[in-house]
């Protein structure tokens, strides 16, 4: 065996989830490969951090070059009635620190996942951009590693104990193992573009994140960054999206700014600029967390629906805890699924905390308010799903939730599979 070829450990993927999970096991002295279909930086949607985001910042040492960079600050979430009605703002600080947890970042993904692939390769790990991993190598039931193409069109067979699925959205190993599952409901479709030189509130609203509705429970981020640039976009079902056979994304795009008042004025003063985009199939789980060998993380164990901006937060979040969770893997040289029971558990209770305040969301009739007002104590339980704290027991907020409208069991999916 070549030994050249041979680690500790092989990443797929140098997004958030395979930045952060490399970092982690070099940091641990580890040999660690990463491979990366593209070349960075490159454009990728996901651009706004939440509250709990700081602790895996803080953990791979990134909040002092956050802090120095000119990634917009933000404080605060708003809701907005098609008719431009605007809520009270979600303040982080009034419910935790001001000067670490409650301010948090409007990322541009091209810079942001640039310095964390950077910041892996400076701890060690070696990093092999343009290559594509066509499949994964398996002996006597479980992966030994990936065989992969390089720009060159060479193709190399690299082995480890233990494989890592950083794959994001495209989720390379569950969609091989027919692991994937769509979301009985959460199916939406995306239509987004940019915009310089609209308006912008003062101060340190500047940076909230707008959270604007249009008809059918649909709804438009709207995300303020550095530049003068502005991330909008618009997420519904696809029937309502293409209702009367408009099908361009610059069309459908524009004929649902007509229904909302306040995305309207403010991206009247500014200059569309870029493409627009598409995308569909939202929300996607993977069936099993992995098998002997393979461990998914980020997005390609579980994709949320992006209302409340938590793939980041869980990307970075899973990253550093897969990280560590393999890091005992190998010194206990035992890679046996049943190792990252409580990994899968633990992603899978964050993410379904998440997706019930999204089921909420999405029900025709639900107001956070409603609830709030008859329960004054959920603000404070609403606000800690909202900004990532998602690893707790929420059943009573539950309870309350579920007196107006009904949310979905626990998918029970995600354990990893045994050999």
């Amino acid at each position: 065996m070549n030994s050249e070829n041979t680690y500790d450990a092989i990443v797929i993927g140098g997004g958030p989830s395979g930045s952060s999970s490399s970092y982690i096991l070099s940091e641990h002295g580890h040999r660690v490969l990463l491979l990366e279909r593209e070349k960075f930086p490159r454009y990728h949607i996901g651009e706004s951090m939440i509250p709990f985001t700081y602790g895996p910042m803080e953990r791979l040492g990134l909040i002092p070059r956050m802090r120095q960079s000119h990634f917009v600050k933000k404080y605060s979430v708003i809701f907005i009635s098609p008719n431009g009605k605007v809520s009270t703002p979600f303040y982080f600080f009034n419910r935790y620190d001001r000067d670490t947890v409650a301010q948090t970042w409007q990322v541009l993904r091209s810079e942001l996942d640039q310095m964390l692939l950077d910041h892996t390769r400076s701890k060690g790990t070696t990093v092999k951009e343009e290559t594509t991993v066509k499949e994964l190598l398996r002996e006597d039931g479980r992966v030994v590693g990936v065989r992969a193409q390089h720009k060159d069109g060479s193709v190399v067979e690299y082995r480890a104990p233990i494989t890592l699925d950083c794959t994001g959205k495209e989720a390379f190993a569950a969609v091989r193992n027919g692991w994937r599952t769509p979301d009985p409901y959460l199916n939406k479709v995306a239509v987004w573009t940019y915009y310089k030189g609209s308006k912008r509130e003062p101060g340190i609203d500047e940076g909230q994140t707008a959270v604007a509705y249009v008809p059918e429970k649909g709804w438009f981020w709207h995300i303020p960054q550095h530049d003068d640039m502005v991330s909008v976009g618009v997420v519904a079902e696809g029937k309502y999206l293409t209702r009367g056979g408009v099908r361009e994304p610059k069309d459908i795009f524009h004929r649902e700014v007509e229904q909302n008042v306040w995305i309207k004025e403010h991206l009247a003063t500014g200059q569309q600029v870029g493409p627009y985009y598409l995308t569909s199939e939202y929300t996607q789980h993977a069936r099993h967390c992995g098998s002997a060998g393979l461990l998914l993380v980020g997005d390609a164990f579980a994709f949320l629906d992006p209302v409340f901006s938590s793939g980041l937060m869980l990307a970075l979040k899973s990253g550093v805890f897969a990280g560590d969770e393999v890091h005992q893997a190998i010194v206990a040289k035992d890679f046996s699924p049943a190792r990252f029971t409580h990994y899968a558990t633990t992603m899978r209770q964050g993410v379904e905390n998440m997706r019930k305040l999204v089921y909420a969301f999405y029900e025709p009739k639900f107001s956070f308010k409603d609830v709030i007002v008859k329960y004054p104590e959920a603000a404070g339980e609403i606000t800690d799903c909202l900004s990532g704290d998602v690893n707790k027991d929420f059943e009573p907020l539950w309870r309350k939730i579920r007196e107006f409208v009904p949310l979905p069991d626990d998918l029970p999916l995600g354990q990893p599979l045994a050999n």
